[in-house]
């Protein structure tokens, strides 16, 4: 026999019978599943077609069945079958299902995927807020003294508005994982082979948490003119919280030092996840 469009799945479908013990002056038994009404199923007694519906001999809903009279137990027989509810299952024929059959909510378009929770997301996700600045100019900082390092406006990159150049700020709402990376290159005034040392501290909300250091001593034979060290870290940051960099060179001399343009620079992005 020739189809219409999707060849039926199922060859042979039969419907669910339900047996009920009767009990002795009761009129209420529970349905094996639930229905809408008493016309979803039908019911025998003593091999005897009742007739659904309120004032008649049965009612149904959900899987409370009701007869309008009790039965006997011993004498009388009663099961129902359900109409409608075929025992096999039957797949949907290949392609079948379409955009427009799921009930997901959000986007539904290539770039996105359905999750266990029944709604559509966007693959991967972007590592925002995040954040990059290179220092405008060469400033000199007093030696032996930790010195904000500000005006980190070159090459900037803000895609929360968040970082003003010297500060970065978490975001209202934008909580969770970091990645922070401060780059500090240090230029030493004197030539003398004195002994230096350059430090970059990672400032969380005005306290330093995290150091790398650069040194030389006297006794090295050479001259520590340039040096830059770089600090990183993973922080779990909140709304509010505050990421700074700060300088501190010393010189044995006593002379001060500088942190170099472009090359000190102050970056950081939220982790996905």
């Amino acid at each position: 026999m020739s189809y219409i469009g999707n060849q039926p799945a199922e060859s042979y479908a039969s419907f669910e019978r339900q047996v009920f013990t009767i009990v002795n002056s009761q009129t209420a038994y529970t349905l094996t599943h639930a229905v809408t009404n008493e016309n979803d199923i039908r019911l025998v007694v003593n091999n005897v077609v009742q007739e659904p519906g309120s004032g008649k001999a049965y009612t149904a809903s959900g899987t409370t069945l009701t007869l309008s009279a009790a039965l006997v137990n011993g004498t009388d027989e009663m099961y129902c079958v359900y109409l409608g509810r075929a025992l096999q299952t039957v797949n949907p024929p290949n392609a079948s299902v379409g955009l427009s059959q799921l009930s997901a909510t959000g986007t539904k378009d290539a770039t996105t995927f359905l999750r266990g929770d029944n709604t559509f997301a966007s693959a991967g996700g972007d590592n925002t807020p995040y954040f990059y600045g290179e220092a405008a100019s060469t400033t000199t900082i007093t030696r032996s003294t930790a010195t904000k390092v500000t005006g980190c406006t070159n090459n900037e990159v803000d895609s929360d508005s968040a970082f003003d150049g010297t500060t970065f700020t978490v975001p209202s709402g934008e909580g969770g994982k970091y990645y922070i990376e401060l780059t500090l290159t240090g230029n030493f005034s004197s030539a003398g082979q004195d002994g230096e040392e350059i430090r970059a501290l990672l400032y969380k909300n005005g306290s330093s948490i995290k150091t790398a250091r650069a040194r030389s001593s006297s006794s090295v034979t050479g001259v520590m003119r340039r040096e830059a060290v770089t600090v990183s870290a993973i922080l779990n940051l909140s709304a509010s919280d505050t990421i700074e960099l700060y300088a501190f060179l010393t010189d044995a001399s006593g002379d001060n030092g500088d942190y170099l343009s472009g090359e000190t620079s102050i970056a950081g992005y939220k982790l996905i996840g």
